[in-house]
């Protein structure tokens, strides 16, 4: 017979295996970040010469010598119809404005 006080057999953990992986992370290239730079100095430097081409073509800044505009703005004046006549009022009995109780006033002695 066993002995009811003693604690059970423990059994053995099973053993668990550790495996080690190395990662080689290449160092990261510098200088690319700011290609964009050049994207945006092209975008404006064509916004430019579409500018100067609009401006340059159509007679802008150097376009044709004759300044004598004649334009006829003489307009008949529009007339306005009559307004409306206010209608008289009806009679209606004076009455005096209401009153206000003030501060008394102390006489000077």
């Amino acid at each position: 017979m066993t002995d009811p006080n003693i604690p059970p057999p423990v059994e053995p953990t099973p053993r668990t295996e550790v495996h080690h992986t190395t990662i080689n992370n290449p160092p990261a290239r510098s200088g690319g970040g700011s290609s964009w730079i050049g994207l945006l100095v092209g975008g404006l430097v064509v916004v430019v010469l579409v500018i100067a081409f609009v401006v340059f073509s159509q007679g802008g800044a150097s376009g044709t010598k004759d300044t004598n505009v004649d334009i006829d703005v003489d307009l008949p004046r529009p007339t306005l119809p009559d307004a409306p006549k206010v209608p008289d009022l009806p009679d209606m009995p004076s009455v005096e404005p209401p009153t206000v109780p003030g501060p008394e006033r102390v006489p000077e002695n």
